[in-house]
């Protein structure tokens, strides 16, 4: 997606520079919704020298399936064990793909 030129100027998608308020209102979410989802695993943002909490636009990304999950009535607990199960698939699928490009290159 192209902002006019403007979107070199944008950070990173793993780049950690939103602060809590901003995350909460560009997730929809209460700030106390995004600390609880913090203390129950299911977001871990990045953290200043100085300690305060920095989100990144994974991080968003990543709240935004939280609270679609939560919005279908899925409890924490359950919506932890979603995204453990969603990372561990993304990493075997990222393997895979190593795996036959490696195996391509052997040819």
């Amino acid at each position: 997606m192209s902002l006019g030129g403007h979107d070199r100027h944008l950070p990173g998608s793993g780049q950690a520079v939103y602060a809590i308020s901003v995350a909460a209102e560009l997730a929809g979410i209460g700030i106390q919704t995004l600390r609880l989802y913090e203390q129950h695993g299911l977001i871990a943002p990045a953290r200043s020298p100085g300690g305060t909490r920095r989100y990144s636009g994974d991080d968003l990304v990543r709240l935004a399936r939280i609270t679609t999950l939560a919005g279908q009535g899925i409890n924490l607990a359950g919506i932890a064990r979603i995204l453990d199960l969603e990372d561990a698939n993304t990493a075997l699928t990222a393997e895979r793909d190593q795996l036959r490009d490696s195996g391509n290159h052997r040819l």
